[in-house]
C-alpha cells in the first residue's frame, strides 16, 4: 500500500529570511488559511532542541496557542531561561509575518545518562502488526482546501469504529522541514496534538473542539515513524474540556499529552 505521509510534501518549507511557511500537510482543519497546532509544535521543538543541544533531552514541551497560526509565515524562537549541568529551560515564541505573537511557551531538558537496566512499571505494548487501515478519526475538515487529516497513515487496533469517545490510533505524519530529518520527538508532536481530534464526543458539525494549549511530557524518545495515541475527552457544560493522551511506539509508552479544550457550537 501507497504510503501517503512518505509521499507528502514535508509540513514546512524555510526560506531565505528564516520564515517556516505551511504547506498543506500543515493547513488545519479548522481554517484554509491557518496551520494545525500539531506540525507548529513541531518547529518549537526543533527550536528548543536546537537552543540546547543534543546532551541534554527534550523531556517536556508546553505551548499556549494565543491565536490562528497562518499558513502564509511563522518565525519561531527558543532562548535558553536556565542551563546547568543536570537540567535546561527556554522560552518559545511564535510570531506571524506581522510580529504579533501567535504562540508562546517553555520547554524542559534533561542531561543523558546511561544507567543500564533501572527497574521500571511493566506494559503491555500496543500490537502495530494487528492494526487495520482506516481514515484519520475526525473526518472531513471545515472547508475545501486540502489539510492535515488527508496526508497521514492510519490505523487502528481490529475491531475499531470511529464513533463518539475514547480510541486508540496509530499514525504516521509527513516529514516536519523540507530538506531535513525531523528529530525523534519533532516526529512525535504532530500526533500529540491530535488527542482531541481523535476522541471528540460529538462530530465538529455538531461541536467545535479546539484546543488552546498543548503540554508533552516526554519520558523516552520514540523509535520508528509509526506512533500510536490512546486518547480520551472530557467535556462539560461550561464550554471547557480537556483531552488526555498516553503516546507510544512499537515498544511501549514514550509520552503522555494534555490539551485544554474550549467547546463552541457551531454557528447557526
Amino acid at each position: 500500500m501507497t504510503s501517503k505521509a512518505l509521499m507528502a510534501p514535508s509540513f514546512f518549507s524555510q526560506n531565505s529570511d528564516g520564515v517556516f511557511v505551511g504547506n498543506d500537510p500543515a493547513r488545519g482543519p479548522w481554517s484554509a488559511d491557518h496551520c494545525h497546532a500539531g506540525p507548529v509544535t513541531g518547529l518549537a521543538a526543533r527550536a528548543v532542541e536546537i537552543e540546547i543541544g543534543a546532551e541534554k533531552m527534550l523531556c517536556r514541551l508546553t505551548l499556549d496557542i494565543l491565536r490562528p497560526l497562518p499558513l502564509s509565515g511563522l518565525r519561531v524562537a527558543a532562548e535558553t531561561t536556565r542551563h546547568t549541568r543536570t537540567l535546561a529551560t527556554t522560552q518559545i515564541t511564535v510570531h506571524d509575518l506581522d510580529n504579533t505573537l501567535c504562540a508562546q511557551g517553555t520547554s524542559m531538558h534533561l542531561v543523558r545518562k546511561d544507567l543500564g537496566d533501572v527497574p521500571t512499571a511493566a506494559v503491555v505494548p500496543l500490537d502495530r502488526a494487528k492494526a487495520v487501515p482506516g481514515p484519520f478519526s475526525i473526518g472531513v475538515g471545515l472547508h475545501d482546501k486540502p489539510y492535515f487529516g488527508q496526508f497521514l497513515d492510519v490505523a487502528y487496533p481490529p475491531g475499531f469504529d470511529l464513533h463518539p469517545g475514547p480510541k486508540t490510533l496509530w499514525m504516521r505524519t509527513p516529514n516536519l522541514l523540507e530538506g531535513e530529518q525531523q528529530s525523534p520527538i519533532q516526529s512525535l508532536c504532530a500526533l500529540a496534538d491530535c488527542g482531541n481530534g481523535i476522541s471528540w464526543n460529538a462530530p465538529p458539525k455538531e461541536m467545535g473542539f479546539m484546543n488552546t494549549d498543548l503540554t508533552l511530557n516526554v519520558h523516552r524518545e520514540p523509535e520508528g515513524d509509526w506512533h500510536a495515541s490512546e486518547s480520551i475527552s472530557h467535556w462539560h457544560s461550561s464550554g471547557i474540556g480537556m483531552s488526555q493522551s498516553v503516546l507510544q511506539d512499537e515498544k511501549g509508552p514514550v509520552a503522555t499529552a494534555l490539551q485544554t479544550l474550549v467547546l463552541h457550537p457551531p454557528k447557526a
